[in-house]
């Protein structure tokens, strides 16, 4: 009897595992470093993103997303196509999607976030490393910002925008590659003598952080040499 329960309980849980990855895998790829196989969607890039300004009460938002990739006409998803591991680019075998984006359409990033317990006059900053290369970022069906540019990372001041529940957080990118107007070093969407793919979506840590109302956002320095 007691085998027998231990033996349902282990079906359980790998069923509610199951449901909890959405299928999700890894998708094989001609190339793979040693890391590949300890990619764990429970804890990807867990260390500070930051090498300066590092902050102890942040969030780290990377894991399992909903995607869907639609037309670059469309108004919203109907639904959405499966799951994504951020931050790995949508084309890369490690988000486990492998596909590629094309210029007249749009990829959709989907997930779950909870209000974090906050003092008297702190802030709560949305934080992404980087997306490529056009993001609008949305908040309970609320534009909150847009940014263009894959290689640089960029902020959001949400404090006002979340609900003490759970609130919806959604990306829309356009990455037109070689065939628009953004930087792209050798990136191409049709690959010929040089096997450079795209790296489309978000592809640097996304993380939530508190600050104080006075914080501080950069560091310049100037050197001061007496010869």
């Amino acid at each position: 009897m007691i085998r027998q329960f231990f033996f349902t309980s282990l079906l359980s849980l790998s069923a509610i595992w199951s449901i909890a990855q959405g299928n999700w895998q890894k998708k094989s790829s001609a190339i793979i470093t040693r890391w590949y196989d300890v990619v764990n969607p429970d804890d990807v890039h867990s260390k500070y993103p930051r090498p300066q300004l590092v902050r102890n009460n942040w969030k780290n938002l990377n894991g399992l997303w909903n995607y869907a990739i639609t037309l670059k006409d469309a108004d919203w998803p109907a639904k959405f196509d499966g799951q994504i591991l951020v931050p790995f680019p949508l084309e890369s075998a490690l988000s486990g999607v492998k596909k590629a984006l094309r210029p007249e359409e749009i990829l959709w990033y989907k997930t779950i976030i909870k209000k974090p317990a906050t003092n008297k006059g702190d802030r709560i900053l949305l934080n992404f490393g980087a997306v490529d290369f056009e993001a609008i970022v949305f908040i309970n069906d609320k534009n909150i910002g847009s940014h263009k540019g894959g290689y640089q990372n960029f902020s959001f001041d949400i404090t006002e925008q979340l609900n003490q529940s759970n609130n919806e957080l959604v990306v829309k990118v356009w990455d037109p590659t070689d065939q628009g107007p953004n930087p792209h070093g050798k990136q191409v969407l049709s690959p010929q003598g040089i096997m450079y793919t795209p790296s489309s979506g978000i592809w640097q840590t996304v993380w939530m952080e508190i600050v104080p109302d006075n914080y501080v956002t950069g560091i310049k320095s100037i050197p001061d040499v007496d010869l």
